[in-house]
């Protein structure tokens, strides 16, 4: 809010004891003392402006809001053009989500005095807010000009130029507003995200680096390693988080980090122990389903396809992971049971006919067999030829098998 030697200019328009000692009390930061003592003011004399805006001055600085934009449009209508209240008017509003009802008002303090940064920073953050770009950018880059010092300037100007894809030229003042001013460190991840946006990873992985003590930065970091493929330098990182913060998340992360840094059995430690506390987790049954397979723990594999399914009896996804095991398993029954389920779902496809084709071979039921490995052979159209090769084999020797029945 505007505050300082503006507050003696204004109180000589109306000057008094209870204005005096509410200028006392707001300058000690005595807000709710002051308020009153301008409340005393203003009921007295309706007509004073100066008390007014400063009444609502009070009532801002104390989080009252509204009160506080009815009292500055008071002061408007009694003093029009007023440059303190226009900005102050508009600051609340902008700090209220009002951007389009902000605007005027600003656009006028901004226009009675242009070279006042302030102003011109809270109006380009309105057109900011309402998706004037262009206008935006031309407005903050006046208030940075104006004020290099202004971390908010420069935050508004590197957030105009990233939303129109100019993110090089956003880079250094997003930078510069973290460096004027620690509470603006927000900048620095808010530049990550944008790199992250435009697929610029190793950009973003760098400013996480910065953080090594910040939960985010290191959750983050783990991330993006994973993802770009340095799965054994994510391990490290989402270790700390997990001891930080042991979220599902983070321990799943942290698990298909230890599974593609080729360490399966902590990936399945840390899985089980997951979902033995968070057993409402179904979908990690599938991924732990899937590392127990490729271990050729076949039975555990099975016991998490199945719990999934029950979970998820929609998944076609999961029945092809059941079924697969319990062929494996050599548990026929159950397997096609599995494999009925997918063609009800309406997912069945060559695969499934060659895999209930073995199957049924296995069990002596030729007839089906012979009809499962031509549906199969109708189907794939050269797509598996290695499997369309033993097909085609097995369907001659079980034709003469079963012409000499």
């Amino acid at each position: 809010m505007w505050y300082g030697p503006a507050i003696l200019w204004l109180a000589l328009v109306a000057q008094n004891d209870i204005v005096q000692r509410g200028l006392e009390a707001l300058e000690a930061h005595k807000y709710q003392e002051a308020a009153e003592y301008f409340a005393q003011a203003v009921q007295k004399d309706p007509e004073d402006f100066a008390a007014l805006f400063h009444l609502a001055l009070a009532h801002s600085l104390l989080g009252k809001d509204e009160q506080a934009i009815a009292e500055y449009q008071r002061v408007l209508e009694l003093k029009p053009g007023l440059y303190e209240a226009q900005l102050n008017l508009g600051i609340i509003l902008l700090r209220q989500k009002r951007p389009q009802q902000a605007l005027p008002f600003l656009q006028a303090a901004a226009a009675a005095r242009p070279e006042q940064a302030r102003a011109q920073t809270h109006l380009g953050l309105a057109l900011l807010e309402i998706g004037q770009l262009a206008d935006a950018e031309k407005a903050l880059a006046v208030a940075v000009r104006l004020d290099p010092g202004s971390p908010l300037a420069h935050l508004g100007l590197a957030r105009a130029l990233a939303r129109q894809s100019r993110l090089d030229e956003a880079e250094p003042h997003f930078r510069k507003a973290a460096a004027l001013d620690p509470g603006f460190q927000d900048a620095l991840w808010e530049l990550a995200a944008q790199y992250e946006q435009a697929g610029r990873k190793a950009e973003a992985i760098a400013i996480y680096r910065q953080f090594p003590e910040e939960l985010g930065a290191r959750e983050r970091l783990g991330q993006l390693l994973l993802e770009s493929g340095q799965a054994a330098e994510a391990v490290p990182h989402l270790e700390w988080a997990v001891r930080r913060s042991p979220t599902v998340a983070n321990r799943a992360a942290l698990a298909l980090a230890y599974a593609r840094s080729g360490d399966a059995a902590k990936a399945i430690e840390q899985l089980g122990q997951t979902l033995k506390e968070n057993p409402q987790e179904v979908e990690l049954r599938l991924m732990l389903g899937r590392l127990l397979r490729d271990q050729k723990r076949y039975a555990e594999a099975a016991g998490e396809f199945l719990r999934y399914v029950e979970a998820r009896p929609d998944s076609i996804e999961g029945w092809n992971e059941l079924a697969a095991m319990l062929i494996s398993l050599e548990q026929y029954s159950q397997a096609l049971e599995a494999l009925e389920r997918i063609r009800a779902l309406g997912g069945e496809g060559p695969g499934h006919h060659y895999l209930r084709a073995i199957v049924l071979d296995k069990i002596r039921d030729l007839k089906g067999a012979l009809a499962s490995y031509q549906a199969f052979l109708a189907s794939s159209q050269g797509k598996y030829p290695d499997e369309e090769f033993k097909a085609r084999q097995r369907v001659r020797v079980i034709e003469k098998e079963l012409r000499r029945r």
